[in-house]
C-alpha cells in the first residue's frame, strides 16, 4: 500500500508554524513526534487512538506523550494521501482547546484557498 505523506501548512510569508512548534520542542518529546509524524505516514486514515484521533469536521490531531508532557499536532487530509499539519501545542488540560481547533480549521480553509487560486507553493 502506497504511504500517506505528512506536509507542514505554510503561510503566507512561507513559514511553516509545524515546523517552528516541533524545533521548540526538547530532544525526546521531537524524537517521538517525528516518529508518530512517520507512522501517521504509514497508517493515514487507517490511524486510530491512542496514535490520532478524530476531533470531528475533518480535523484530527496526533498524540504524542513522553514522560508527563503531552504534545499534540493537529492536521487534516487532503486528496492524493496527503496530510497536512496545521498546528501544535503543548498540552495542559484534558481536552483540546478549542481554539486550537479553530486556527487548524482557519488554516485548512486557506489552504484550499490558496490552493486553488494557485498561490500555496
Amino acid at each position: 500500500m502506497e504511504k500517506f505523506k505528512v506536509d507542514f501548512y505554510k503561510k503566507e510569508d512561507g513559514t511553516k508554524p509545524v515546523g517552528q512548534f516541533i524545533r521548540s520542542l526538547d530532544i525526546k518529546m521531537k524524537a517521538k513526534v517525528v516518529a508518530n509524524m512517520h507512522l501517521l505516514e504509514e497508517y493515514g486514515n487507517m490511524a486510530r487512538e491512542p496514535l490520532s484521533k478524530d476531533l470531528g469536521d475533518g480535523i484530527f490531531e496526533l498524540r504524542t506523550i513522553e514522560g508527563n508532557d503531552i504534545v499534540r499536532v493537529l492536521y487534516f487530509f487532503d486528496k492524493e494521501r496527503i496530510i497536512i499539519a496545521t498546528n501544535g501545542f503543548v498540552k495542559k488540560q484534558q481536552k483540546t482547546p478549542r481554539s486550537e481547533i479553530e486556527l487548524a480549521k482557519d488554516r485548512r480553509t486557506d489552504y484550499h484557498r490558496r490552493k486553488e487560486a494557485g498561490t500555496y507553493e
